[in-house]
């Protein structure tokens, strides 16, 4: 039409195509597939929970209609919540102890002039390195044989403090200006005022990242509460798992023992879900904006 009028051809303009697929789509693929990955046995465990043994071993990836069943074994004939109850308790009480002490070792290690100060501190470091199986034979005896203590206080007293969590606040407190300390002191401050009204206002995020921390390992503990507890209203939610698994009429149930681990999962996912954001700053994991 154009070469008819006696103009010269224009080509048609060029225009990028449209992306179809994201930028970095390989990376999109991973994530996916890790998500996938690491999801499926979540999954597989809230299905097994709805199962009987049968479909169970016959490797059913659908919800089946045993949940009630497995429900009523595991909340009324187990008391799994008595259980939950327990170790909600031992968690809170021994992290919440943990988290005082260590704030009050981290303020000591930087801001008092403390006697062979660095050499206390290197035991403290030491004692990171030893797991608590190595002492558990030695706190035995002190403990359930001399103490003869054998409920909340045999599972929350040796474990009140933490290397983990003084070694935190020291390093947190380290970072702080010196002169903020002498400003406190001028202004007429003890120490327990410059803690409660300067450190732990800024120190909330690595408060936050110690529970986190503690209160998984205190969900968690299971060989130390199966050599100091005895009774069975006061057994963690560890130990009460076991429970499940065998006793009933058929034998071994996996249903209503993943139905209880799931259950059993839900408090420290709050937990973490609650405390995430400060989680993650308190370890320095996310970008400040």
């Amino acid at each position: 039409m154009e070469e008819k009028l006696g103009l010269p051809y224009a080509a048609a303009p060029v225009t990028p195509r449209r992306r179809r697929l994201p930028k970095r789509w390989y990376a999109h693929v991973i994530l996916i597939t890790a998500i996938i990955i690491t999801g499926f046995p979540v999954y597989y465990a809230v299905v097994v929970a709805t199962q009987s043994n049968t479909q169970v071993f016959n490797y059913q990836l659908t919800p089946s209609t045993y949940l009630e069943r497995n429900w009523d074994l595991v909340i009324h004939e187990r008391q799994l919540p008595r259980y939950m109850l327990n170790s909600v308790i031992v968690a809170l009480v021994m992290t919440t102890g943990k988290a005082v002490l260590s704030l009050l070792a981290g303020m000591a290690f930087v801001f008092f002039r403390i006697p062979g100060k660095w050499l206390i501190f290197g035991f403290v470091l030491i004692t990171l390195m030893m797991p608590t199986e190595v002492m558990a034979i030695a706190l035995f005896r002190l403990v359930g044989v001399e103490l003869q203590w054998g409920g909340y206080d045999a599972m929350i007293v040796p474990f009140i403090a933490s290397a983990t969590g003084s070694f935190l606040f020291r390093q947190h407190f380290a970072s702080i200006p010196g002169e903020l300390s002498e400003a406190a002191q001028i202004d007429g401050a003890n120490p327990l005022q410059f803690l409660w009204y300067v450190l732990i206002p800024i120190s909330w995020n690595a408060i936050a990242a110690l529970f986190v921390i503690q209160f998984l390992y205190a969900w968690n503990q299971y060989l130390w509460p199966l050599m100091v507890i005895h009774e069975t209203t006061l057994k963690p939610v560890q130990l009460g798992l076991r429970s499940l698994r065998s006793g009933t009429e058929t034998g071994d149930s996996f249903g209503p023992l993943m139905l209880g681990a799931v259950l059993a999962s839900i408090p420290p996912l709050v937990v973490f879900l609650a405390l995430q954001k400060q989680f993650m700053s308190g370890f320095a994991l996310t970008r400040d904006k």
